[in-house]
């Protein structure tokens, strides 16, 4: 990567500029770096150790870790594993996907901190001279010349300097209310919906065997992690300022109510409104994913649901299918890369990502009845719901065919590596974590 510029204006040049160190972003990141091209991976934050909502990577996105060769620093990092997805409805438990029965080390659901993951996944790709991980750079706007986009305008927020970063390819990794997806004037494609998710962490290692309850007191979801589990409370859209005018003993007793074995740890940690954040769960679809220099990938080009825990799995394959993509075009064409050369990635990518989203838009609408109907829902409207629920974790080739389905997708994708410059050298590989001092 070359730089030019003034000190108070310094000008790069990339082959490909990356925004958004997320799940996508770092392992785009490094799989260019694999392939010899010169990336520079921007983010605005300065550091990762901040809150994420996606902790579950499905065996899908082991599968990437594994052909990358980093599936075992993965798992040396802190993590549960989830074997099973299991929901109570209407007091009656139900498996409805058993990974158990997939091939290892694919079968499973990562359940992980996204902080030292991304951290890890940044350290591998910097061990190739043609990466480099800019913190702390906010992108401002792209650059774009007879209709291309060329590159971006940034800001590094450390040394208080502006950036111009030109490039043959910008990649919007940037997420749900992606800069460079509103800079691009693209349409996130969102769907409304009815409800909404508080989010709250708390003690509570008795519920990491269950990923939903639902019951007439309400609807519960859990994502256990270590000691804690997060737990998400659904709510009618537009009701959260009513929930927290009635105060946090109501809502512990809500939550208790469809949970009792919660009420001691929610007593003793869940203590104000400022432990708690609205999550909306609107799904989208951008109608473009690339043009001449640009292109899309995870929540920018799709913003999964989270039922499920698809949208860090859907992010990584994009990943993998854009890296096939870019490489053999870099390497056959000059200046910056068209959209005719991008859109093989788009072709294979959206019919994939879309049948997950239908899927997703299904459940939630069923769930969209259950939060805003749920005092109305008459007896035997419930019991249909639940023998609905037992034919669905019963039937062997369904639940078969949803266990593929969210566990690698309508069109599973493997890593390119053909592609690659070399095989990364064992003396080249950073430490374990459980070795680091």
């Amino acid at each position: 990567m070359s730089r030019v510029g003034t000190e108070e204006t310094q000008t790069f040049q990339t082959d490909v500029v990356i925004v958004g160190a997320g799940p996508a972003g770092c392992v785009l990141g490094g799989l260019l770096a694999r392939s010899g091209v010169e990336t520079m991976l921007l983010e605005r934050h300065a550091t990762f150790d901040r809150e994420f909502r996606g902790f579950a990577f499905q065996p899908s996105a082991l599968r990437v870790f594994d052909q990358i060769d980093v599936l075992e620093r993965v798992l040396d990092l802190p993590h549960e594993r989830i074997s099973k997805f299991k929901l109570e409805l209407y007091g009656r438990l139900y498996t409805f996907v058993d990974f158990t029965t997939l091939s290892p080390p694919h079968d499973f659901v990562l359940s992980i901190d996204q902080p030292p993951l991304l951290r890890m996944l940044v350290d591998d790709a910097e061990r190739f001279e043609t990466f480099e991980f800019r913190p702390s750079t906010v992108v401002r706007d792209l650059l774009v010349e007879d209709g291309s986009v060329v590159g971006v305008r940034a800001s590094d927020r450390e040394i208080d300097e502006d950036l111009t970063i030109r490039s043959r390819l910008v990649v919007g990794a940037d997420g749900r209310y992606s800069t460079v997806r509103q800079a691009a004037g693209i349409d996130p494609g969102l769907v409304d919906t009815d409800f909404e998710v508080v989010w709250t962490k708390v003690p509570g290692s008795a519920s990491h065997e269950i990923q939903a309850r639902i019951n007439e007191d309400g609807q519960l979801l859990y994502f256990g992690l270590g000691p804690d589990v997060q737990l998400g409370w659904l709510i009618e859209k537009g009701t959260y300022p009513d929930l927290r005018e009635r105060g946090i003993e109501a809502f512990r007793d809500r939550i208790a109510a469809v949970d009792p074995r919660l009420r001691p740890a929610l007593a003793e940690s869940l203590t104000g409104f400022d432990q708690c954040s609205l999550l909306d769960v609107s799904p989208g679809f951008t109608d473009e994913w690339v043009r001449d220099g640009l292109a899309l990938i995870g929540d920018a080009a799709h913003v999964a649901s989270p039922l499920g825990g698809q949208g860090n799995a859907l992010a990584i394959q994009d990943a993998a299918v854009l890296h096939a993509a870019v490489v053999p075009a870099l390497r056959r064409e000059s200046g910056v890369l068209s959209a005719s050369s991008l859109e093989p990635y788009a072709t294979r990518r959206r019919p994939a990502v879309r049948r997950i989203l239908d899927m997703q838009l299904l459940g939630q609408r069923a769930i969209s009845m259950l939060v805003t109907r749920g005092d109305d829902i008459p007896a035997v409207i419930r019991q249909t719901i639940a023998k609905a629920g037992a034919t669905a974790a019963t039937v062997g080739p369904v639940s078969r065919r949803l266990r593929d389905l969210i566990a690698f997708g309508p069109d599973p994708v493997d890593v390119e590596t053909a592609l690659f410059d070399r095989e990364p050298a064992t003396e080249d590989l950073p430490p374990s974590p459980n070795q680091q001092s």
